[in-house]
């Protein structure tokens, strides 16, 4: 098991930004797929943007071109740059670790987008 923990988030205007970071501890960080989750209320978990161990990065289409994740395997984090935030991206937001068939969570940051 990994342990995560998030940070960042907080309330922001419709077209604004946020960085979220995780701070992963244990030494097999760089070994480690990363994602960023979000939960709204109401809704299921869904995957935002995944970062794989050389940093390659898959984002959800309805992120993709706002949101910007990146990893430091030195400083063991990893970042999720969000702008021009929507109402609709207002969501829990989980930093995901997997090595193989185990997954750890971080215990998640609220985002929430309104004016």
């Amino acid at each position: 098991q990994v342990h995560l923990v998030e940070s960042g988030g907080g309330l922001v205007q419709p077209g604004g930004s946020l960085r979220l970071s995780c701070a992963a501890s244990g030494s097999i960080f760089r070994m480690l797929i990363m994602g960023w989750y979000r939960q709204a209320p109401g809704k299921q978990r869904e995957l935002v943007a995944a970062i794989t161990t050389s940093g390659s990065t898959n984002y959800a289409d309805s992120v993709q071109g706002r949101f910007t994740s990146s990893r430091d395997n030195a400083k063991k984090t990893v970042d999720l740059q969000m702008n021009s935030l929507k109402p609709e991206d207002t969501a829990i937001y989980y930093c995901s670790a997997r090595a193989g068939e185990s997954q750890s969570w971080g215990q998640g940051t609220q985002v929430t987008v309104s004016s």
